[in-house]
Formats: structure tokens, C-alpha cells, sequence
């Protein structure tokens, strides 16, 4: 895949894009997986689907590292949190609770 810099045309820069997505999307069903997974444990251990303090430890995180890549933070932080309550609800029609 070109670096953006490389990219000399709309079209060439719109399939790098595109490319891009599909990876994003690829590891978005990764992590909805390991959220599956989640449920399965969380439901053996009794823990319920939100645990206030690891959704700190995650947004905290992935702030970190959104800053450390030159990532505007508040936009990781939003698309995050978005993704969390996503998971959560999942997490939650496991668990039994809608």
C-alpha cells in the first residue's frame, strides 16, 4: 500500500483508503470475538457486562494511544466509547439482560 504522500491521484488514494477499511473491519470482528468471549467469562464469574472502572482503563488507554500516534484523542475517545456501549449490549443480551 502507498504512503499517503505517495499517492499521486484520487483513485490511487481512494484504494489505499478502501484498503484501509477492509483492515479496520477485519479487526473490529477480531475484537467483537474476544467481546463473545468476554460474556462467556464474565457469565461464569458473575460479573456483570459494565465494569465502570475498566471502561476508564480502556478510553484512558486507548487515548494514550491515539495522542502517541498523532491521532486527535477526543475523536479516538468518541469512537470508542461508541464501541464500548456496543459491546456492552452485546455483552448483555448474553448475560440475559436487555
Amino acid at each position: 500500500m502507498r504512503a499517503p504522500e505517495n499517492c499521486t491521484t484520487m483513485a490511487e488514494l481512494r484504494e489505499a483508503i478502501d484498503a484501509l477499511d477492509e483492515d479496520l473491519i477485519a479487526l473490529l470482528a477480531r475484537r467483537a470475538r474476544y467481546i463473545d468471549r468476554a460474556a462467556v467469562l464474565k457469565q461464569g464469574e458473575g460479573l456483570p457486562a459494565r465494569i465502570g472502572p475498566r471502561v476508564d482503563e480502556v478510553v484512558a488507554h486507548v487515548r494514550g494511544a491515539a495522542k502517541a500516534r498523532g491521532l486527535d484523542p477526543d475523536l479516538a475517545e468518541g469512537l470508542w466509547r461508541e464501541l464500548i456501549e456496543w459491546s456492552i449490549a452485546r455483552e448483555e443480551r448474553v448475560l440475559g439482560k436487555t
